[in-house]
């Protein structure tokens, strides 16, 4: 019998994104945990800290019928879940994921903030090329926007307007 591999989004303990990355992997879950590097300003001292693009949370590829299993992983909460069944993560937002952390130095993230839709546009060219995401007005200045609904997140990233082509088409999964 197939079984499909879906992405879903695991709620960690707070802080334990890193060791239950681990762990899953060494239990022969396909795990992904985005990170970013930033800038830490002591009163003494700046120090490049790396961390979660996302705190708490642990994204894994698996059968809905395993998922339960990874709660026996120290530090697994939970599964994020959506309508009381476990929310799918698309594939285009691990992608963008995957994009914005490896041009972490460009991007800020926003939690929890109510924006309303915009267009929705995919980059065409410059470092985040092939990123789908939709388009607000954000302090007077337009800013593409990453919306990662699952997991109540937005992600807010800079770029010239020159990047961007616009489409009337939604993002497909």
């Amino acid at each position: 019998m197939f079984m499909e591999k879906i992405w879903y989004a695991l709620k960690t303990a707070p802080r334990a994104e890193k060791k239950v990355e681990k762990r899953l992997i060494e239990s022969g879950v396909e795990a992904f945990l985005p990170l970013i590097t930033t800038v830490k300003q002591w009163s003494d001292r700046k120090k490049k800290v790396i961390s979660p693009l996302i705190n708490s949370y642990v994204f894994v590829s698996m059968d809905e019928k395993l998922l339960y299993e990874t709660y026996d992983i120290v530090g697994v909460q939970n599964v994020l879940k959506y309508l009381q069944k476990p929310a799918v993560i698309k594939d285009y937002e691990i992608n963008n994921l995957r994009i914005l952390m490896d041009n972490s130095d460009k991007i800020n993230t926003i939690s929890e903030l109510k924006l309303g839709k915009g267009k929705e546009i995919e980059i065409n060219s410059g470092p985040f090329i092939g990123l789908k995401a939709t388009i607000i007005d954000y302090k007077g200045k337009q800013r593409v926007v990453v919306s990662l609904e699952a997991l109540n997140d937005i992600i807010e990233v800079d770029m010239s307007i020159e990047d961007i082509s616009y489409t009337d088409e939604t993002i497909a999964n």
